[in-house]
């Protein structure tokens, strides 16, 4: 579109603009699993993309995975996010997990989740993506949801934070899945429930007996994604 005086008008910055990217490099760790590094003048941004194996069919949707205030790869629990990664992977879901590039910088870390929608959309063919955090990433998950409402098939959070979900109003119809330990030793479950209210909507599952890396309940956590997922990233 042109402006008033007939110029064109300047394209629209992505996260991957914003990124600045100097230089990148990526190798196949496994034939389903691509390692990715971006420099910048802000830090590394490493992503583990989980590929479909060439035989399956590419689904439209894609998880895109985020880690706490100290970053990480593995998600809460027994390596939610690597089994994520596997096995979804194998269903035609192309996953993406993040490695921010300044873990706790609430900013900065929006942006590096913001480019991994980016690539998920344009680089694995992904129409949508669900959003999933721990911790921190919950906070990250939702304020990239907001942002990127559009492109943003469901989020959800393992033992989040409240803080920087200030903007969960803007998520809408958005669906959000929060699940959090009834005995957190960082984050109190009202956390969870602020998020929730704030929202206006979203489906807290209470977690008795665990704390904050969820390291009791993998499996029920495992059993509602597996109900939860399907529509979100599946064809019909």
């Amino acid at each position: 579109m042109d402006d008033p005086i007939g110029n064109p008008a300047a394209p629209v910055p992505t996260p991957l603009d914003a990124l600045q990217v100097m230089a990148s490099s990526d190798v196949m760790l496994t034939p389903t699993l691509r390692h990715v590094e971006m420099y910048t003048m802000r830090g590394l941004l490493t992503l583990l993309w989980h590929e479909p194996p060439a035989e399956v069919a590419v689904q439209p949707g894609a998880l895109v995975l985020c880690g706490g205030a100290m970053g990480g790869l593995l998600g809460p629990g027994d390596a939610l996010y690597h089994r994520l990664g596997e096995q979804w992977s194998r269903r035609g879901v192309p996953v993406l997990r993040v490695s921010y590039r300044k873990p706790n910088d609430l900013d900065l870390c929006c942006v590096d989740l913001a480019a991994a929608v980016q690539l998920a959309i344009g680089g694995a063919g992904a129409d949508k993506v669900v959003l999933m955090g721990h911790s921190f990433g919950g906070a990250i998950a939702v304020r990239v949801g907001v942002g990127l409402n559009e492109m943003v098939a469901g989020i959800a959070t393992f033992a989040t934070q409240s803080a920087g979900c200030e903007v969960a109003g803007g998520l809408s119809e958005t669906p959000l899945l929060l699940f959090h330990g009834e005995r957190d030793e960082i984050l109190p479950i009202e956390a969870s429930e602020m998020v929730c209210l704030i929202a206006g909507t979203g489906e807290l599952v209470r977690l008795p007996g665990d704390g904050h890396l969820l390291a009791k309940s993998d499996e029920i956590i495992w059993d509602r994604l597996e109900e939860w997922l399907p529509p979100l990233v599946l064809r019909p």
